[in-house]
């Protein structure tokens, strides 16, 4: 193993500071051409992206608005039915009632007659 003095050591550590820095200045500005390219390409993305979101987001709501229409339509429909046979069952209820009230009568009036 070698062992490196202390000056060594100094010299290597600054060397390293100094190759660090020479790549962080090696890095383009804000200003530079290609970071304005890049952060135009990622603006442009952001903006397709969002775009698609509110696309999705405009198809949920009108298919909640439909399915909710359909809904309402079903409901309507069901209320008419229900109306609709809870007339004939009156219907049907006051015609049996008149048929009773015949058959009641009519066996009143034998009672009647045999007498």
């Amino acid at each position: 193993m070698k062992q490196n003095n202390l000056d060594e050591r100094l010299n290597a550590a600054k060397s390293a500071k100094q190759a660090m820095a020479a790549r962080f200045l090696q890095r383009p500005g804000p200003d530079d051409p290609a970071v304005a390219e890049r952060r135009a390409a990622r603006a442009a993305v952001s903006a397709a992206r969002d775009a698609r979101v509110a696309e999705r987001e405009a198809r949920r709501l009108a298919e909640q608005a439909r399915l909710a229409t359909e809904r309402e339509a079903r409901a309507a429909e069901q209320m008419a039915q229900e109306a609709h046979a809870a007339a004939e069952k009156e219907a049907s209820d006051a015609r049996l009632e008149a048929e009773r009230k015949a058959a009641r009568d009519a066996r009143y009036a034998a009672r009647k007659a045999r007498r």
